[in-house]
């Protein structure tokens, strides 16, 4: 009775590592508990005999199981966003699930998301956890280079691809970042002073409120219209979207709306709100500044 306690204490301590973990992999806190629990259930069963270093095996046991649910989603085909996504309130989505996908990253989540599962699991294992490549590789069934290429795709997924230059990249997201801080504020005047006089916005439909227009012409405007809209800024980030500093409406790290922003003399010049299935396959996004 005492080993069966003293296994459980040197699991709890590693309970909050292996959620970590899952929950990069799977971007769901429900799933990364389950997973972690089955894990739990795993080692009770086998004792912990013949464990040399459990942090490694729990690791190596999560992220299997990870990966068979990764799976199991993509032979499901199912879409990380979509027509029939809801967009949960504030109050719908779990505060602890809220925190923790911010602090890992609403752009991150949306790109891991994007990945296959042996990439996404790689990259994880690798570059945020600097789990080294053999085990990695053993987690995956794979030779040692096979998983670094995996893990290299991921990255370059997950960095996307910039289209404008570095310095111009830099003043591009403080635009950007103080649209957004000015949107979530519903802060008129700061709007008015981020948008350029000429600023045109365009929404999809299907996200607007009955009777607002699409189309929206000039800095009044779209300063009113961005700030009917701000209760979506609770799950917006800066992300790369489509080569330029843009935004990602993501509750839980699930993508729902994409804003493509043009940006030119130091202002918002135009944006757009990419939504649908159709639509947000379409967008290239990517996460700002270093990742791993």
């Amino acid at each position: 009775m005492r080993g069966h306690e003293e296994l459980a204490e040197r699991f709890e301590e590693r309970r909050g590592q292996l959620r970590a973990v899952a929950y990069r992999m799977l971007g769901s806190l429900g799933e990364a508990e389950d997973a972690v629990q089955e894990a739990w259930l795993r080692l009770g069963r086998t004792g912990g005999d013949g464990i040399d270093n459990l942090t490694a095996w729990l690791t190596t046991v999560v992220s299997r199981i990870c990966l068979d649910l990764l799976r199991s989603r993509a032979s499901r085909r199912e879409d990380p966003y979509g027509d029939e996504l809801p967009e949960p309130s504030t109050d719908e989505l779990p505060e602890d699930e809220a925190l923790l996908a911010d602090s890992v990253g609403l752009a991150l989540l949306v790109v891991l998301d994007r990945l296959g599962p042996a990439e996404r699991v790689a990259f994880v294992l690798h570059d945020l956890f600097a789990v080294p490549f053999d085990s990695v590789a053993a987690v995956l069934d794979r030779s040692q280079p096979a998983a670094k290429k995996l893990a290299s795709r991921a990255r370059h997924k997950v960095r996307g691809t910039p289209e404008v230059p570095g310095a111009a990249l830099d003043r591009h997201r403080e635009v950007v970042e103080a649209f957004l801080s000015a949107a979530r504020g519903g802060d008129l005047g700061a709007l008015l002073d981020v948008l350029a006089p000429d600023v045109v916005r365009y929404a999809d439909p299907a996200v607007l409120p009955p009777g607002v227009a699409a189309e929206l012409r000039g800095a009044r405007a779209v300063a009113e219209g961005t700030v009917l809209l701000r209760h979506r800024t609770r799950f917006a980030a800066l992300a790369l979207v489509d080569g330029d500093v843009g935004l990602v409406v993501a509750p839980g790290g699930r993508l729902l709306l994409a804003l493509r922003v043009t940006v030119e003399g130091g202002r918002v010049a135009a944006y757009e709100v990419v939504a649908g299935r159709a639509g947000l396959r379409g967008v290239e996004v990517g996460v700002l500044g270093v990742v791993g």
